[in-house]
């Protein structure tokens, strides 16, 4: 069932190891279902390279698992939540990014200090730390992305949503060549924050910037 949706979850696994944004076994990938109320995620503690269509769960938000025999990532309620309450996600993406994870080391919430990170929102909430996996951390994520498609999780690492792998992957990236360029520039001097009006302007071209994609 679902292999296309299962191929995609592995490639962008595949690829958030190449580019370095996350290592070993950290991290992990979803894509729901909206018209089935299912999820497909990757499994715990398999390195991306090893994952084969059969690892990957087919579960529900709630926990319960409807195919697959490996257990599902540690962090599902994280993802969960995000499709239970967000009607505008359909993908979900968790990395160990190193210089979005700066700032969640640092528990500084990402201000706008570059354009693109409109891809987000007007900037990015860091979220109050809790442990791994725990319900705890999924609502405290929930809470610091509302009305945002990005948020820092606290000592740990970073959560992108979209409507697509595509776009969750594009909010990650971007948002991380962002969270490096800031720290470059604050070894120059203090970096200048875009006000928000501009940000609402980014927003609202943002809307109609680029080609239509239907991969989901």
């Amino acid at each position: 069932m679902y292999s296309e949706q299962k191929q995609q979850l592995i490639d962008y696994g595949n690829k958030l190891i190449d580019l370095g944004y996350t290592l070993g076994t950290g991290g992990n990938l979803s894509l729901y279902l909206r018209e089935k109320d299912l999820m497909l995620i990757t499994p715990s503690g398999i390195p991306f390279s090893e994952i084969t269509p059969q690892d990957i769960v087919l579960m529900r938000c709630t926990g319960e698992i409807i195919e697959g025999i490996k257990k599902p990532s540690s962090e599902w309620r994280m993802h969960g939540i995000m499709y239970e309450q967000r009607q505008d996600l359909h993908a979900v993406i968790h990395a160990h990014t190193l210089y979005s994870t700066a700032f969640a080391v640092a528990r500084k919430p990402f201000s706008a200090s570059h354009y693109m990170i409109a891809v987000a929102g007007k900037n990015v909430r860091c979220a109050d730390y809790a442990s791994f996996g725990t319900e705890e951390l999924a609502q405290n994520a929930f809470k610091a992305m509302q009305n945002r498609k990005a948020v820092l999780l606290a000592n740990h690492g970073v959560l992108t949503g979209g409507t697509t792998l595509f776009d969750a992957f594009n909010v990650l990236e971007e948002l991380e060549y962002c969270a490096k360029v800031h720290i470059l520039a604050t070894h120059i001097g203090s970096p200048s924050i875009i006000n928000d009006g501009e940000m609402a302007n980014m927003a609202v071209r943002f809307k109609t910037y680029g080609q239509k994609r239907n991969d989901i």
